[in-house]
Formats: structure tokens, sequence, C-alpha cells
């Protein structure tokens, strides 16, 4: 009996280890948004028509995002790329392009408290940026004329679930 109880401790301790969310913006965080962006119309049709064709001639944009507390180093990435007239997330993970193109390319930051409002839709990308909650670099101009359709990507913390620690 006593044997039974241990393996069955053990395997709901495994169980469990083994579907715990991972840290939200970890690489493996990043890889579901990922996902996440292409299951979505208002980011993929939304962001296809003008914002992916200012790509600096690379063919793809990048945008970083980590968590404030976490700092710079806790950096993931998405590469969105062109792809029959939509955005298309092709890449979710850990930093491969440590070069960015800031008239063409995003990096986006907040506090863990933050984006979890921002993703539970308390507040828009303008005003989130406007009152400081989301610290921005890129093309501000383009960032405006695409707010409406990337309140959709704004919403990737809220949809996806993400551990609370500082990913590692």
């Amino acid at each position: 009996m006593k044997i039974t109880t241990i393996v069955l401790v053990t395997l709901t301790t495994l169980a469990s280890v083994v579907h715990a969310a991972p840290a939200m913006m970890s690489a493996e965080w990043t890889a579901q948004a990922c996902d996440a962006w292409n299951q979505d119309d208002a980011l993929t049709t939304g962001l296809g028509e003008h914002w992916i064709k200012n790509d600096a001639n690379r063919g793809y944009k990048i945008i970083h995002l980590y968590r404030t507390e976490c700092g710079e180093e806790s950096k993931t990435e998405l590469k969105i790329m062109e792809r029959d007239g939509k955005a298309v997330c092709v890449y979710g993970g850990a930093v491969q392009n440590t070069r960015m193109n800031l008239s063409v390319d995003y990096t986006l930051h907040a506090t863990t408290e933050r984006w979890e409002e921002i993703g539970a839709g308390q507040y828009g990308p303008i005003r989130a940026v406007m009152f400081g909650r989301l610290k921005f670099t890129g093309p501000k101009m383009e960032a405006l004329s695409v707010a409406e359709p990337f309140k959709a990507f704004m919403h990737l913390p809220a949809r996806i679930p993400g551990d609370k620690a500082c990913p590692t």
C-alpha cells in the first residue's frame, strides 16, 4: 500500500511539473505567442496590408519582448514575415537578431503587472505607451497607424498562460 501511495504522489507531482505554464515572456511562452499570432486574423490580415511591408527590404520584422523586472537579458523575439499578403509569425523564442533596425523593428517591455493589465484589455497600446505603462522603441508613427489590429497582440499575455517567475 505504501509503495502505491508513493508512486501515485510521484506521478501526480511529475504531471503537475509537465503541465506547468512556462514563465511569461520566456522562449517557450514566446513560441506559443507566435502560434497564437498566426491564429488571429486581426494580426495576420490587419497587419498584412501595410505594416509588414515596412521591413527595410529584409523580408521580415522583429519584435523583442520582455518583462521590465526580469531585465533586458530576458528578451525574447518574434520574427514576422509577409506570406500571401499576411503578416505571419515564423519564429518565436530566444533572441536570434541582436541588431535591431528601429525604423522597422520593435522592442516592448512592461512590468508583469502592466502586461497583465494590457492583456486583459484594461487599456490599449496607445494609452499604455502614452502613460508609460508600456515602454516602446521602434517606428512610432507606424505603430500609431496600426494600433487597432495591434490590440490583438497586446491581449496575448492574457490568452497565453504564463508563470510570473522570471525566465531563466
